[in-house]
């Protein structure tokens, strides 16, 4: 998956703001962490202010999520 993607993906979860987007949202930042390392999945989450929305905190592995 793209960071691209991974955006466009990000923006229609949050508009939904549920907590099962919430878990959408952790098996995405799993997937993007695994592709392109912590640092990536820390730049969505405050890009997007997901701890605001999803409670979601920089620094967190979501690698295991969904395994």
């Amino acid at each position: 998956m793209t960071l691209e993607r991974a955006r466009e993906i990000l923006q229609q979860q949050i508009s939904f703001g549920s907590g099962y987007n919430r878990n959408a949202v952790r098996l995405l930042l799993g997937e993007i962490q695994r592709e392109y390392g912590l640092q990536a999945g820390d730049q969505l989450i405050r890009e997007f202010d997901l701890e605001t929305a999803f409670g979601l905190k920089p620094g967190t592995d979501f690698t295991r999520v969904g395994r």
